[in-house]
């Protein structure tokens, strides 16, 4: 399937709320990494995610899955190489660390405050799992932004 269309389906779905984030809404949060080939709960995936600018327009990036939904989508926080703990909505930002996701070795910073719902077939590859410790602190940054999810 073709980025292009991936991105086309996304945006028949539906938009996120204002600032970028699905709040609430009944995410179930897990951690169950399974090293099974599909995108579970405590993994980093890759999937096309869109510009908060521009909801036409994104890319392919590593996100962390931190639950799923009633409907069945993965409940997923955006992953970034780039540091923003020198901005001023730094605690948007919690540190993961590097991991097999980044072929560079890079650090990866989650950005908690964009919750988003992805369709499974729409993840096209697993990058690697988060230990407990970080992914804890990644859905602890979630419900610091996002009291409402669970």
């Amino acid at each position: 399937m073709r980025l292009r269309d991936i991105a086309k389906r996304l945006r028949l779905r539906g938009r996120p709320a204002a600032g970028g984030a699905r709040t609430g809404g009944g995410i179930r949060i897990a951690y169950t990494p399974d090293d099974d080939g599909d995108a579970d709960p405590g993994e980093v995936v890759w999937t096309w995610v869109p510009y908060e600018d521009d909801r036409r327009q994104g890319k392919d990036r590593p996100v962390v899955v931190i639950g799923s939904t009633a409907d069945g989508r993965l409940a997923v926080v955006p992953l970034s190489s780039h540091d923003h703990g020198d901005r001023p909505d730094a605690d948007e930002w919690v540190a993961v660390g590097a991991g097999r996701w980044d072929g560079q070795g890079r650090d990866s910073y989650a950005n908690v405050d964009r919750v988003l719902r992805v369709a499974a077939r729409d993840v096209r590859r697993e990058g690697a799992a988060l230990d407990r410790r970080r992914f804890d602190a990644v859905v602890a940054g979630v419900r610091r932004r996002h009291p409402d999810i669970g």
